[in-house]
């Protein structure tokens, strides 16, 4: 039997928007279409061992042949945005020099599709694919690199900016440094762990002389999409507590301090290479709204033989500052990572705490969960996936009373429109509103689509009409 549906939502404001999320590298396929070169994930995926069920992405959903059909599906949900992002590699093979016309083409024709049918186009310019000749001379741990992205960033906004309002230069670099570079657990696979930290300055660079770059270029409304949780002690020593301060500083600070205030934590400036005063300048140019990313707490202890050594199927290395505790007393979803709505409601307030007049206006610009929930054998037509269902219905009641208590949050993206590969787990887990047969590229809406499309519906109606 089919849980009833949670009451109605408590009403946003006019004007709130409401959107869906993917990913360049997670949907669209075609790597050996139209020039396209490769990146650091390509390479990754092909080393053996690295995705856990031996998958690639050399398809995945497809978009790049279906996004017409993917816009469709976005336009019956009613949403005013699809944040998406742009594969720098599509638009320059080796990461610099010439453009792929071809490549750059494609993110055109998406543009137009998506204006056409009433949904602002809003693209991050990297998406962690990192352009395979770039890392091959350092990556993200090469300042050069950061350069290297402000030209890629002034190609793209110097074709789409007459249409874009909204843009997004990086996302997750906290993940690309620990996963990518410190643990070795997405690409570029490096496991250096606190060495890695050059890696979260490049990137850092690489955003404020993206804002520049984006500005020159006639682009407006610009953003960035960090990944932001709340950090909860495990016990109540001075070392538990110094050792979760220091998991905070690493995981949110050390990413939202400087762009929010020109400035590192303390003691950090001194980690980071090059003219650190000089790049912090760039790095805090303003932006217009800020992005989070929010998928669940973290407990953290001082480290203790009973730390666990792999969290969420990711292994830890040993000799770390703290240690990381599995959150009890929750539901989970299929990846592992507890539901806790209540840490979103946290995360808002103690941002508005930290920064202040700092803080710029806030797009929640991910939050979602995996539930392996498929066609029902019965009725194909049919995925009834209820526990999605009341994620984010329980989100977005946490995020309406951080909103109540004077957070100034203007938009919501669910992460994501479409299944899809989802980087070392492959195609094990499950985010989208919309199920994807990745044999025949079937898309099924999802009982959590006709919830989302109600939730936009109904808060266009109460907004007269203006809530896209």
């Amino acid at each position: 039997m089919t849980p009833p549906l949670p009451p109605p939502l408590p009403a946003f404001p006019t004007g709130f928007l409401w959107g869906v999320s993917a990913s360049a590298f997670q949907i669209e396929g075609a790597v050996d279409t139209d020039g396209r070169g490769p990146s650091t994930w390509d390479a990754f995926t092909k080393d053996p061992g690295r995705i856990k069920d031996g998958s690639h992405a050399d398809r995945t959903t497809d978009h790049y042949h279906r996004y017409r059909e993917d816009v469709a599906l976005m336009a019956r949900l009613g949403v005013g945005a699809y944040r998406f992002s742009i594969s720098w590699s599509r638009v320059q093979p080796s990461g610099e020099g010439p453009v792929n016309q071809r490549g750059l083409d494609f993110y055109d024709r998406l543009v137009d599709a998506l204006c056409a049918a009433g949904i602002t186009p809003v693209p991050t310019l990297f998406h962690w694919d990192t352009p395979l000749a770039l890392e091959e001379r350092g990556g993200w741990l090469n300042r050069d690199t950061a350069q290297r992205f402000a030209s890629y960033a002034s190609i793209v906004a110097e074709r789409l900016a007459d249409r874009v309002p909204r843009w997004i230069t990086l996302n997750e670099p906290a993940e690309i440094t620990l996963l990518g570079y410190g643990l070795g657990e997405h690409a570029p696979g490096k496991r250096m762990v606190f060495d890695a930290l050059p890696a979260a300055h490049h990137q850092l660079l690489a955003h404020g002389r993206g804002v520049e770059a984006l500005r020159a270029a006639g682009a407006r409304e610009i953003g960035i999409a960090a990944s932001h949780s709340p950090v909860w002690t495990a016990g109540d020593t001075d070392e538990d507590r110094e050792a979760a301060e220091l998991y905070d500083t690493l995981m949110n600070r050390l990413f939202a301090d400087p762009i929010l205030t020109g400035a590192y934590p303390e003691g950090w400036a001194d980690l980071m290479p090059g003219p650190v005063a000089e790049d912090l300048k760039t790095i805090s140019t303003p932006l217009d709204w800020y992005g989070i990313n929010y998928y669940n707490p973290a407990l953290v202890g001082a480290p203790k033989p009973d730390a666990v050594t792999t969290l969420a199927g990711i292994d830890l290395p040993p000799g770390l500052p703290f240690g990381l505790h599995e959150i009890e007393g929750h539901e989970r979803t299929d990846f592992g990572w507890p539901v806790v709505p209540d840490g979103l409601h946290e995360l808002l307030l103690t941002f508005r705490t930290r920064y202040g007049d700092s803080l710029p206006p806030i797009l929640i610009t991910e939050n979602g969960c995996s539930y392996g929930d498929g066609p029902d054998p019965q009725d194909p037509g049919q995925v009834d996936d209820a526990r999605r269902i009341a994620y984010h219905d329980g989100h977005l009641r946490a995020l309406h009373r951080a909103m109540a208590k004077g957070v100034d949050v203007r938009g919501y993206f669910i992460w994501s429109i479409l299944d899809n590969f989802e980087w070392a787990e492959g195609y094990r887990q499950r985010f989208g509103l919309v199920h994807v047969d990745y044999d025949t590229l079937v898309r099924t809406p999802k009982a959590s689509y006709a919830w989302y499309r109600d939730v936009v519906r109904g808060a266009v109606a109460d907004a007269g009409g203006n809530g896209r």
